[in-house]
């Protein structure tokens, strides 16, 4: 959002309804500059409309004091004799004219206190509603609820791939806190509730972007720390096909590795921050080569140690995912003759990995170092950082980023250095051989970031049936 469409859209929505409530308390005989004072103007409301007076605490809890703001309104409206569902819409979905528009209006007036019985003994006519209505007032309420709930403070969410195996699995059903980084605010606020970024069944855009606003986040309890496992939005739709905004992008789930202003490298898959080697991941499924005598492993044994089967070279050789508790156990069995961890070896390029250089041969088991940006760390630019710090300046931070001859020129001027202006973080999968995480795209902006994972409240398994289907053992199973 420009700073254009930032002043346009505080004028809308504060400047102007405030300018309504002014108008409005001049009908009820209170002073009209009491309308301009925030959190004043809402103890006036209470008091004109009849509220309790601790109504005004909910004023000073974020998220909560949207639903209090929405019912004050509706409320105040009742005090100015508008009692249908199609006023209350127009006060709260486009106040800036209607709260204006009936404060200067002459058959406008103030009827008095809303709550108080004698108000609903003298206007039961008008405040009679059929079933429809109060059908429609409650769906519009749950929703409204709903969304807060879901926007500032948790969200359900479902494992979709076998990235974070064995520790959470396909079909675990998790609840996600927006309080424990601080919740962020929408950056699209015109969208379909529920939606991420689709409308179910018919397959459009769930949301409008008429309407964009800056990133901006509540206080939360902590910051986002290493090993914690968070949900965020994958960052490479920010200039896909997609081009979605950032609060729409499909939401993807890892293990925090590095923070900001770390430095990371993969060791012969060993993970190190700092020059300090990282816990693995107690549930962790790397692949390995098993060698057997030339017999067929029981396909129940695989189900039983949770052993997924990626490829089969020939009748004894095989390569597969599973813990190195599996492992352990496997070698155990009369007809494995090895189980060996599947490692590429040290200055293998692969293609695929970030950032896809050839003069820097990582891979997802041997890679970098490489340190995270972090908000105001100044770096040296040159060639040899430049493809790996070339997204964040230019996607992620909006920056017009270009290579000319041998010189770095960002928005038209050569630089030799650069300050981030975010923090960024390093994510992994547990399942670090099926994991397509950091490895593969590079940092996760601190915008991007949705959550932490809490608990399990849910787990079916898709190859069982009824009751078989449900995986008793992880309902309401904390991740560690």
């Amino acid at each position: 959002m420009s700073i254009i469409e930032l002043i346009i859209f505080l004028v809308l929505y504060i400047v102007l309804p405030f300018v309504g409530f002014a108008k409005l308390f001049e009908k009820a005989g209170q002073p009209g500059w009491q309308g301009y004072i925030p959190v004043y103007n809402a103890y006036v409301i209470i008091k004109l409309t009849g509220k309790p007076k601790w109504w005004i605490v909910l004023m000073l809890i974020p998220a909560i004091n949207i639903l209090a703001i929405i019912g004050l309104t509706i409320d105040l409206l009742k005090s100015f004799g508008k009692f249908s569902l199609r006023d209350w819409a127009a006060g709260i979905i486009l106040p800036f004219i209607y709260l204006i528009k009936w404060g200067n209006d002459k058959e406008t007036k103030y009827l008095g206190p809303s709550q108080t019985q004698e108000f609903r003994e003298k206007h039961s006519k008008q405040l009679k509603k059929s079933s429809a209505r109060e059908w429609t007032e409650a769906i519009v309420f749950a929703v409204l609820a709903a969304t807060i709930i879901r926007t500032f403070f948790i969200e359900a969410y479902v494992i979709p791939t076998g990235s974070m195996e064995s520790s959470l699995l396909v079909g675990d059903y998790l609840f996600v806190s927006k309080m424990n980084y601080g919740p962020r605010l929408p950056m699209t606020p015109l969208s379909f509730p529920f939606a991420q970024n689709t409308m179910p069944l018919i397959n459009t855009k769930s949301y409008s972007d008429i309407i964009k606003l800056p990133y901006y986040r509540l206080p939360g309890f902590n910051d986002v720390k290493k090993g914690d496992v968070v949900v965020f939005n994958y960052p490479m739709q920010s200039d896909s096909p997609w081009n979605r905004p950032v609060d729409k992008q499909d939401n993807y789930i890892k293990r925090c590795q590095g923070a900001p202003g770390d430095t990371l490298s993969i060791v012969n898959a060993q993970v190190y921050i700092n020059g300090k080697a990282m816990p693995n991941p107690p549930q962790g499924q790397p692949s390995y080569l098993v060698h057997t005598d030339g017999n067929a492993l029981n396909p129940q044994l695989l189900t039983d140690l949770h052993i997924t089967l990626v490829n089969q070279s020939s009748p004894s050789d095989y390569e597969m995912l599973m813990t190195r508790q599996s492992a352990a156990t496997l070698k155990g069995y009369s007809n494995v003759k090895s189980v060996t961890e599947s490692i590429q070896p040290k200055g293998t390029f692969d293609r695929n990995i970030f950032p896809s250089d050839p003069t820097l041969p990582w891979s997802v088991d041997n890679y970098g170092p490489i340190i995270i940006p972090k908000t105001g760390m100044t770096i040296k630019l040159d060639k040899s950082n430049f493809l790996v710090y070339r997204r964040v300046i230019e996607v992620y931070e909006n920056n017009k980023l270009e290579l000319k001859d041998n010189d770095i020129v960002i928005n038209g001027k050569k630089a030799t250095s650069y300050t981030f202006k975010q923090n960024y973080y390093w994510m992994m999968g547990d399942n670090r051989h099926n994991s397509e995480d950091s490895r593969f795209w590079g940092f996760v902006p601190e915008d991007h970031i949705v959550g932490k994972a809490l608990f399990i409240w849910m787990s079916t398994d898709s190859a069982g049936s009824f009751l078989n289907s449900i995986r008793w053992s992880r309902l309401f199973k904390g991740i560690h």
